[in-house]
């Protein structure tokens, strides 16, 4: 068996000690993720996922935001000063992909395919996930760093009016990559046993 893909996909890790020292452009950046998200698989062909990408103050606009969606929810100065630091972690990042989902192509296949109109949500989640994992590994592979945060749907009003989101896309995370600062910590592995069934 081929590996390549393996490689890279032990490669992608959860990275929070993000900066700005990125050696691609905006534009390649930018024309890469949308290729990434071309390229993802979605149910029915759907292409349900869309996606904004925000770069220089954008970037830092929305971090902004959240940590002010958050402060009424702080109990006291040590829960702010924790939540400011962590949010001031992703600030550090280059960049900033906000993943939503196309309401109306959701809804528009519960209408055309009766049928199948209970999966179909799930099935723009699936597509959430092939989209946001094929952007992550392919931005490892280009030895970038990121982490997938959801703050959705807390800054959702917001983050509409700010970045003029249309009605229909619903927000369903929010992806901060820049260059690694410092490594991924170790990751454990449940037992195989108790996660595979293989009968030949």
């Amino acid at each position: 068996m081929k590996t390549e893909l393996l490689d890279l996909q032990k490669n992608r890790r959860t990275i929070y000690a993000l900066g700005r020292n990125v050696e691609q452009s905006q534009d390649e950046l930018a024309n890469f993720i949308k290729a990434s998200i071309k390229e993802a698989p979605s149910a029915f062909n759907s292409q349900s996922t869309r996606a904004v990408i925000l770069f220089n103050d954008n970037q830092d606009k929305v971090w902004d935001i959240t940590l002010d969606n958050l402060k009424p929810h702080l109990k006291d100065e040590d829960a702010l000063k924790a939540t400011t630091d962590k949010i001031n972690g992703f600030k550090n990042g280059y960049a900033t992909i906000l993943f939503f989902t196309d309401m109306d192509v959701v809804h528009g296949l519960e209408k055309n395919f009766p049928a199948y109109a209970d999966n179909f949500y799930d099935w723009s989640e699936q597509a959430q996930g092939n989209a946001q994992y094929a952007v992550w590994t392919g931005l490892a592979e280009n030895g970038l760093g990121a982490n997938l945060q959801h703050y959705n749907p807390l800054i959702d009003e917001d983050v509409a009016k700010e970045f003029n989101i249309p009605a229909n896309w619903r927000l369903r995370s929010e992806m901060v990559f820049g260059s690694i600062e410092a490594p991924a910590q170790s990751k454990d592995y449940m037992d195989d046993e108790d996660r595979f069934k293989v009968f030949k």
